[in-house]
């Protein structure tokens, strides 16, 4: 196993200490196949991050071992890679932001996998600019049921509350549906809004979607997750690689994806989403839109 070799990105450069350990032991990528893989993607994720606070996913020994959750930055980062410090109960957190790819590779560099962004950025900490609906199988549902929620959660969004959406697999089992917002309206709002809406799906199809927070009081139903859209909560980022076997990555999809017949929750890995990033399904998202309208909307609607 080699000491260390110098990576640089633009006018930044570090020490990748031993690039040669494994991090994913099945499949063989060492954590200078990880960095490679976010240089591969950075002109995509790092639009992405830029801006937002992070909390980084760490395996410093690998997969197979526990991983690190880790929100502030430590010391020894170097001075070059942005720091925001934001309030939190009884204190703050210096988190890292993310805005150029030497700062990307960096935090590969330290075995960060997957970085989870917020939903607001730095500068607007309590006003989110995305709005996401966690969507996870549970216990007797598939994937299968995952995208049969997904079609009616778009439904509801774009045709009836007049909101855009965008679509990506989470690289687990489920997928995020992706609002654009302008950043106006607060946390609390935007998360009540979420719920409003999730609530009126699950009172549409009782057996086949639910709010419940339990797995035990779930049963055999899709969990629509609205806890994310909260001050300080996290999503997976698009494009980031995922603490699994195969080394899977959270993809953004067109959105006649969601009916592909071979459309799978861990589709694209590490080998292969390069390829796939080399265009953007995103690219034409709409400009944010306010809340305001769509939450009229939401209030005369019928179940």
């Amino acid at each position: 196993m080699t000491g260390g070799t110098e990576i640089r990105a633009g006018s930044h450069g570090f020490r990748l200490n031993r690039p040669e350990k494994v991090l994913f032991p099945d499949d063989g990528f060492t954590k200078r196949d990880v960095v490679e893989y976010y240089r591969a993607v950075a002109p995509r994720i790092v639009p992405q991050l830029r801006g937002r606070p992070l909390m980084m996913l760490r395996h410093p020994d690998g997969i197979e071992r526990p991983g690190v959750v880790q929100k502030n930055v430590p010391d020894h980062f170097p001075d070059w890679i942005r720091r925001e410090r934001l309030p939190k109960e009884g204190g703050s957190v210096l988190h890292p932001v993310c805005d150029d790819t030497a700062t990307l590779l960096y935090l590969a560099g330290q075995a960060c996998l997957t970085p989870h962004r917020w939903l607001a950025r730095a500068d607007h900490p309590d006003h989110p600019d995305r709005l996401v609906f966690d969507l996870d199988p549970s216990g007797g549902t598939g994937f299968a049921d995952v995208r049969w929620a997904a079609r009616r959660v778009c439904a509801l969004l774009e045709e009836e509350l007049r909101l855009p959406v965008a679509l990506m697999t989470t690289g687990s089992s489920g997928l995020h549906v992706v609002v654009p917002l302008d950043g106006r309206t607060p946390f609390d709002e935007v998360r009540g809004f979420a719920g409003d809406a999730a609530r009126l799906l699950v009172a549409r199809h009782p057996e086949r979607l639910t709010v419940e927070p339990r797995k035990a009081d779930r049963g055999r139903r899709t969990y629509l997750d609205v806890q994310r859209n909260a001050y300080a909560q996290t999503a997976v980022t698009p494009y980031a690689l995922r603490a699994l076997p195969g080394a899977p990555v959270a993809m953004p999809l067109w959105r006649g994806e969601l009916d592909g017949p071979d459309l799978d929750p861990r589709g694209w890995t590490l080998t292969s989403a390069p390829d796939r990033a080399r265009e953007d399904p995103w690219a034409g998202m709409p400009r944010g839109r306010a809340l305001g309208p769509a939450r009229r909307r939401l209030a005369t609607v019928e179940e």
